[in-house]
């Protein structure tokens, strides 16, 4: 290089000091402008509000104690770092390590302890955001994300977590109303719309962000449900916070949702009164979401039924119905859609009458949802709001009963019978239910004596539709008339104090002793011989008291007629169908203890439900508890290790499951007879027959069969006798 591009390099190097001691120059004119301004912000605010000057000097002395003496050599340090890292090439990557690895503090119980105590004995703020920080690093801890360069404190051991955790969903809440000057508990939608405009809310709402959003992050990390549960049932408290946090209430919901609909043990129950309780507090920000998002979920949990999931499934009919009492104006117009999804439905099965078109209404996903909605009608049948809804369900569920009226869907005939008896006994509305169940009396399957056997004890509530051998069976008969029987009961008794009684009666029971004449089955004979003299002296019964009236029938006055004695079930017909009832519930107690699966698994739900919905005052000690005796952490770590354990347990489950389920059908093929080894119980219409739906030939079935009486080692034993003997030959 000659001395003309030396004299060029020094003269740019010169300009280029130059141009960044300008920018070193005004970068530190501005801060300390800056400077200067805060800081008569600072003497304004002391004179405008020395109250809130006061607080701050007491809990953040930091922001009091500003200098700008210094400003001038924190940007020097910075300019001159870039500089470095611009000029010094070899040296850049080490120099971003350094600051990019900012050193963290290790989180001892020692600090958590501290920060804990200043917090309860003076409410230091400086120790609320350092818990809330080391709260965000124990919910996020073992992320996929890697970690977190930003973070200040590292968690190392599961005590501290668990330490962490506890402190915070107890006491967070209570030291946020502390500070944001709200009441100790409660509140609705319209505090925080006040609030949100607040000096308040301003300085501490992102404590209120970090709380939530952390906590609805570690929901979804958790695996426990107990851990959920209590975290679940803590967070239901600071649930009012969520009106200021639109895109949080709805990840809450579906959280809360999925919980509902799939949670173990006591975590449904928790996850129904954390969204019940969101509903009453927020109102409409979330009505509409929580309304279409329980029936979306109770849709997916009804699809299938048996013994062991029945108690389950009623249990979340019962949460839907509870949930939209909140609001009955707007669960009117939810019910309304949804009601008319199913009439379309039905509609489109009527008009089209094919097998796709049948399946979907024949299947529990429908039938459910008819249950779901003759419950809410009837739980809320006083109220004006649902009760013009009874007539089109009504409607609905007549059809589906008259929809395939062969015997194989007696089952789901009976259980629209009892679905219209509800109706009309809480809306006090006529509703001819004896016409299909008399029909279904006079079909030939109960009419004459069972060619299959005595068969397997059948649940229908559990069905939809039999199999053709289970409709020769004498159990299948028996459970079927005694059903009609008790339903034709509790539908007369409805009307037995009724002016009309009389006149109401006479078809039915002409149509009843008909069958009596025409049943070849003496215990049917007898059974149906007993409902008419109940059914002839309640007769009698209105018609002594009919003849001392004087009003005429469409008198308004014919409505209060015996109604003294309506309320205390005076009538022969109201008494006889107290035992038919007591019998029912005997013959499905016998079901639910012959059954291994139920009788473990059938009060899952009864023993977690709590009393009410207050705090008591056991809810620290059992947080501690769940938190204490669980060393889970959330992230990688703690995943790599669950699953392990969990097929393990599972495996052991399944194992004793099996066995228990193949000890009891061994005790029940040995009481049933050869001729029915073929049935199937199930509600699948190829049950018992092809896929054409013909039965399957004898042959066909033989080879199915398992040995029963021969155990493997005699079979082994035997086969090779057999072997023996052809070689001999």
């Amino acid at each position: 290089m000659g001395a003309k591009g030396k004299v060029k390099s020094l003269n740019k190097e010169m300009n280029d000091k130059d141009e960044k001691e300008e920018t070193r120059s005004s970068t530190i004119s501005k801060s300390q402008s800056r400077a200067k301004e805060h800081m008569k912000e600072l003497e304004r605010l002391k004179e405008k509000d020395p109250e809130f000057y006061e607080f701050l000097k007491e809990h953040d002395k930091e922001l009091l104690q500003f200098n700008d003496g210094d400003i001038g050599d924190d940007v020097d340090t910075d300019v001159e770092d870039a500089d470095l890292q611009v000029d010094n090439e070899t040296g850049r990557h080490d120099i971003a390590e350094k600051e990019e690895k900012p050193s963290k503090k290790v989180i001892t119980t020692a600090m958590v302890d501290s920060w804990c105590n200043s917090i309860q004995e003076n409410g230091n703020l400086s120790a609320v955001r350092s818990l809330m920080r080391a709260f965000k690093t124990a919910c996020h801890y073992g992320d996929d994300g890697g970690d977190d360069s930003s973070a200040k404190f590292s968690i190392m051991s599961s005590s501290v977590f668990n330490k962490i955790m506890l402190f915070v969903l107890s006491e967070m809440d209570a030291i946020l109303r502390k500070l944001l000057k709200l009441p100790a508990s409660g509140g609705k939608k319209e505090t925080i719309v006040n609030l949100m405009n607040s000096k308040q809310w301003k300085n501490y709402n992102h404590l209120v962000k970090s709380y939530l959003g952390n906590s609805l992050h570690v929901l979804n990390q958790m695996t426990d449900t107990e851990m959920i549960s209590f975290t679940l049932r803590r967070l239901k408290y600071s649930s009012i916070f969520l009106a200021a946090f639109p895109s949080f209430l709805r990840k809450y919901i579906k959280v809360a949702l999925h919980f509902w609909g799939t949670g173990g043990g006591a975590l449904p129950v928790v996850s129904f009164l954390f969204l019940r309780d969101l509903c009453i507090r927020l109102g409409s920000d979330c009505l509409d979401e929580c309304f279409k998002g329980i029936y979306k979920a109770y849709v997916l949990n009804c699809q299938f039924i048996n013994a062991m999931k029945l108690q389950h499934i009623q249990f979340l009919g019962n949460c839907v119905i509870e949930l939209l009492g909140v609001d009955l104006p707007t669960a009117y117009q939810h019910a309304f859609v949804f009601i008319r999804q199913l009439s379309m439905i039905l509609r489109e099965a009527l008009s089209t009458k094919t097998k796709e078109a049948f399946r979907k209404v024949y299947e529990w996903k429908f039938i459910n949802c008819l249950e779901l909605w003759t419950g809410a009608i009837c739980a809320y049948s006083s109220e004006a709001d649902l009760r013009p809804l009874a007539y089109p369900l009504t409607q609905i569920i007549s059809g589906v009963a008259r929809l395939v009226p062969t015997a194989r869907y007696f089952p789901l005939r009976l259980r629209c019978a009892k679905m219209l008896n509800r109706i009309a006994a809480s809306t006090g509305t006529f509703i001819p239910v004896s016409l299909f169940l008399l029909e279904m009396l006079e079909m030939k399957e109960l009419n004459r004596p069972p060619t299959g056997g005595v068969g397997k004890a059948v649940d229908l509530r559990t069905l939809l539709k039999v199999s053709k051998p289970t409709l020769k069976t004498r159990a299948f008969q028996e459970a079927c008339v005694f059903s009609v029987i008790e339903e034709i009961a509790e539908h007369l008794a409805q009307w037995s104090y009724s002016v009309a009684f009389f006149e109401l009666s006479v078809i039915p029971l002409d149509r009843m002793r008909r069958f009596c004449k025409s049943s070849k089955v003496d215990r049917f004979r007898k059974e149906m011989r007993r409902l008419i003299r109940q059914i002839e002296a309640s007769s009698e019964f209105t018609n002594e008291r009919r003849m001392s009236i004087s009003f005429l029938p469409n008198d308004p006055a014919a409505s209060s007629f015996l109604e003294d004695e309506k309320r205390l079930g005076a009538s022969p017909l109201s008494q006889y169908v107290l035992t038919l009832r007591q019998r029912a519930q005997q013959r499905y107690d016998s079901l639910m203890e012959s059954s291994v699966l139920v009788g473990e698994h059938a009060s899952v739900f009864g023993n977690k439900i709590p009393e009410s919905d207050e705090e008591d005052d056991t809810g620290n000690e059992e947080g501690a508890a769940v938190f204490n005796s669980s060393s889970w952490l959330p992230g990688s770590d703690s995943k790599a290790k669950k699953p392990k354990e969990m097929k393990k347990k599972k495996k052991n489950r399944n194992m004793e499951e099996h066995k228990e389920v193949a000890l009891d059908e061994d005790v029940v093929e040995d009481l049933v007879l050869s001729s029915d080894e073929d049935e199937s119980e199930s509600d699948n219409p190829s049950a018992g027959d092809d896929d054409n739906g013909k039965p399957v030939p004898q042959q066909q079935s033989k080879r199915r069969r398992r040995p029963t009486n021969m155990s493997k080692k005699n079979a082994k034993s035997h086969a090779k006798r057999s072997m023996k003997r052809k070689r001999a030959n």
